[in-house]
């Protein structure tokens, strides 16, 4: 697992940990800093706080392109991983569109559900032909 990779699924367990408290994901990312607990690598701090402050635009996208699906009946885990996907396919230069998607499906793959797969592909997938067209 690449360090990216790594960082991918620390950002989502702390996104995924702070939805479930109804925390704010900075605030639980800052006191796990503050307890000697944070991310060791940088791009998890930046994929949280990424996806707080642009949560609102990635999840109006969402909730426009998961058909049949509002964002409170996905799986937590779902919600979470097409977040960050989004959020790097949108906001994160230097990682090109595939590889977001990839990795996001991955994800879901390793921790969500059986048809979580294909539906974090099918959904990125129609957030990215709106948004590259």
């Amino acid at each position: 697992m690449t360090a990216r990779s790594k960082a991918r699924k620390r950002a989502l367990d702390v996104l995924f940990a702070a939805d479930l408290r109804g925390e704010s994901a900075v605030e639980a990312l800052e006191t796990a800093i503050a307890d000697g607990e944070g991310p060791t690598n940088d791009y998890t701090e930046t994929l949280v706080r990424g996806v707080v402050a642009e949560q609102e635009r990635i999840d109006a996208l969402l909730s426009e392109h998961a058909q049949g699906w509002t964002l409170d009946r996905m799986p937590g885990v779902d919600r979470n991983v097409l977040r960050l996907g989004v959020y790097e396919m949108l906001y994160v230069d230097d990682v090109p569109d595939a590889v977001a998607v990839s990795e996001a499906v991955a994800l879901a793959r390793d921790l969500s559900t059986d048809e979580s797969p294909s539906f974090v592909n099918g959904v990125l997938g129609a957030v990215l032909r709106q948004t590259a067209g």
